[in-house]
């Protein structure tokens, strides 16, 4: 059964002048010439996307869309019309959202979030600003510590309210932000805490000392590439280790310390030193 609006793994069933046709139970679904690997045979199997094309056929593309059916991207619109409007989501074909689909009104060159989806009066893929109600908390799909894909939904006076593996919402409070965020940016994250009204409090990166451990070869790695030095202590501004390292102070501070029991790592002055091994 082909899924449209996502990947497929298919196999050609014929070859033709402009492309190949992919076995879709039924007459073929079309890759187009442009799209296919290079030596493509008969029987070989392809992943590919499959949508609709401008006179409603389904067609399949190697190409790689911004965003599958199910996901929530940010998208820029690049024409609008009467019934609605079109946004580029990386494809020949625009995608989708009807006027009745927008909050209030889309504008050429601007990003909207929108939630990815299967129109059922066309049969089409197709996009949405409503995206609010299909949000909920109520039957959870996660648990603390859980690693979560996130999107950056909206500010609020905490921090940022975050989307949560396209299900739930959480916040990511300000005193976890150590990084410029904007709507529509993907992530990574977990779940720190559940609490008793299903609300979800967020973290960026990875739980505990697996994250730690993580971040000890990156420390091991700038240091090699910077001939075993780097001018950072615990006693460095927060600002400065996450713009040079990507992590919270209180991540780093966890981190050499623990290279420094294994003696991996010395301590300088304003700095740390590289241990030859």
């Amino acid at each position: 059964m082909v899924q449209i609006g996502s990947y497929n793994t298919l196999k050609v069933s014929r070859k033709v002048e402009f492309g190949f046709y992919l076995d879709d139970g039924g007459e073929g679904i079309l890759l187009p010439k442009r799209f296919a690997p290079k030596n493509l045979r008969i029987d070989d199997e392809v992943e590919a996307f499959i949508y609709h094309d401008s006179e409603n056929r389904m067609i399949a593309t190697t190409e790689k869309p911004k965003g599958v059916v199910g996901d929530i991207v940010s998208l820029k619109c690049v024409s609008t019309m009467g019934a609605g409007a079109f946004l580029d989501w990386g494809l020949m074909k625009d995608l989708f959202v009807a006027r009745s689909q927008e909050l209030v009104g889309m504008h050429v060159g601007s990003y909207y979030l929108v939630k990815i989806y299967i129109d059922e009066q066309t049969g089409r893929v197709a996009a949405t600003e409503k995206i609010e109600f299909q949000l909920s908390n109520e039957e959870l799909t996660v648990k603390e510590m859980d690693m979560v894909n996130l999107v950056a939904y909206r500010k609020s006076d905490l921090g940022y309210v975050m989307i949560i593996n396209n299900k739930h919402t959480g916040l990511l409070h300000d005193s976890q932000v150590f990084q410029d965020i904007n709507v529509g940016d993907k992530l990574k994250g977990f779940v720190k805490t559940i609490r008793p009204d299903n609300k979800i409090d967020i973290v960026l990166g990875r739980p505990g000392y697996q994250k730690v451990e993580d971040e000890a070869g990156k420390v091991l790695r700038l240091l090699e590439e910077n001939n075993g030095y780097l001018p950072y202590t615990d006693k460095s501004e927060p600002e400065k280790i996450y713009a040079f390292f990507g992590m919270s102070k209180k991540t780093f501070k966890m981190t050499i310390g623990g290279l420094y029991k294994q003696r991996k790592i010395d301590f300088a002055k304003e700095g740390i030193l590289l241990i030859a091994q």
